[in-house]
């Protein structure tokens, strides 16, 4: 979808990325300074009353389509808590310049880091292929790690998108309603590498939420930041659960796969993992 006319101001979303990182801390999904937040902004405006201070930044992977348009950033080394405090500190907009391969940093004077997310050739690669491919003018990504999840990843049989998908989202009737195209599996590649983000890229056409092989997940809305969010706490939810049932020998099924298929009938629910 595209987001209509009037767009949200910066401030505004910088408070709702604010609000995002707080959860992901309340749900222990961002210890220390892990995670990352990014926001494309496909319509145009000046960052400059939020960012005044400007910078010439080389992009890590070039993003013609997406010149004149940028992002909202997490700066690396931040903590995803200190963001709703703290957004000029924690924060900075990136704009694509002509070309693709070149930008412009805009921070404020209370900036608190050198550059940004680590993972930025993920972020950018991400919004390049959703917004080129669905026609989109906003798209969230958001990186945590929620401990029950990485932890399945770690077990053998979970490093499977369908087996971690079924047995993940089998405990609770919202999560195949929120997450109807299941979770994504990449095996463990080097964080902020280009293996990772092609793997990114490839996972996310499919799912709008993806586990990172023993380090963390990536989920991506493009409606708010905060549904993004909202996707890790419906698959860590699951993962705890999950969790639960292994630490107690397996007792519980979780719903059945005909409960889960009459949920599904009755929202009208497409999916293929039950």
């Amino acid at each position: 979808m595209r987001i209509p006319e009037p767009y949200p101001s910066l401030s505004t979303l910088m408070t709702l990325i604010g609000e995002a990182g707080q959860r992901l801390a309340e749900i222990e999904a961002s210890e220390g300074s892990a995670g990352n937040i990014s926001v494309y902004l496909g319509w145009e405006l000046d960052p400059t009353d939020e960012f005044p201070i400007s910078e010439p930044f080389t992009l890590p992977t070039a993003a013609p389509e997406l010149v004149g348009h940028g992002f909202l950033v997490t700066g690396a080394g931040r903590r995803l808590r200190e963001i709703i405090r703290n957004p000029h500190g924690n924060l900075a907009y990136l704009r694509i310049e002509e070309g693709g391969r070149q930008g412009t940093l805009y921070t404020a004077r209370e900036r608190l880091f050198k550059t940004p997310t680590s993972e930025l050739n993920s972020h950018i690669a991400v919004h390049r292929d959703q917004v080129t491919r669905n026609d989109l003018n906003f798209h969230a990504l958001v990186h945590a790690q929620p401990f029950h999840l990485v932890y399945l990843s770690h077990i053998a049989r979970y490093q499977d998108s369908l087996y971690l998908s079924r047995h993940v989202l089998r405990w609770q009737p919202e999560s195949i309603v929120n997450i109807p195209d299941g979770i994504g599996f990449l095996p463990f590649m080097l964080p902020g590498s280009p293996e990772l983000m092609l793997g990114n890229v490839r996972m996310m056409r499919d799912h709008r939420i993806v586990v990172w092989g023993k380090h963390g997940v990536l989920a991506r809305s493009d409606v708010s930041v905060k549904r993004a969010c909202d996707l890790i706490e419906y698959a860590e939810t699951g993962a705890r659960y999950e969790y639960m049932n292994l630490t107690n020998h397996g007792l519980a099924d979780g719903l059945s796969t005909h409960e889960l298929r009459m949920i599904c009938d009755a929202f009208n629910v497409d999916q293929h993992i039950f």
